[in-house]
């Protein structure tokens, strides 16, 4: 029985290292298509990386490209709210102008109508001098 026990133990110690090796060639094996999927995934990698980069740059271009645009557009609305300024007070002018213009063409034409009222009594008192001229010349 002994001998049995010893058998046993031998060949289950020979079956145990016989599977628990791997060898050189058989670890390439595995590993080789595992490199070559590590290095194209590397190179892709480094290729989005470099695009990263060139975009930041252009992003810190467009961001002081933005900041201009809105310096600029905060000037313009100064320029366009002082233009708005000129713009009232000229039509506030205007405005005070015309309504001068109109009072005085009121009162021109006022000034007319008393002329034109004057003129006819002169008229009338013309005739009337000249009848009354008329018939003492007569007497």
């Amino acid at each position: 029985m002994k001998r049995t026990i010893i058998v046993l133990i031998t060949l289950s110690i020979i079956f145990v290292l016989s599977f628990g090796c791997a060898t050189r060639d058989y670890v390439r094996q595995q590993i080789e298509p595992l490199v070559d999927r590590i290095s194209k995934l590397e190179a892709r990698v480094s290729a989005v990386e470099s695009k990263l980069g060139e975009l930041e740059k252009k992003v810190g271009a467009l961001s002081s490209d933005v900041e201009q645009a809105k310096k600029e557009a905060r000037e313009a609305k100064t320029l366009a709210q002082d233009a708005m300024k000129v713009a009232k007070d000229c039509c506030e002018k205007a405005e005070g102008a015309l309504a001068k213009a109109e009072a005085a063409a009121k009162r021109a034409e006022a000034a007319a109508e008393r002329a034109e009222a004057l003129a006819k009594k002169a008229e009338t008192a013309g005739e009337k001098a000249k009848k009354a001229f008329e018939l003492q010349q007569r007497k």
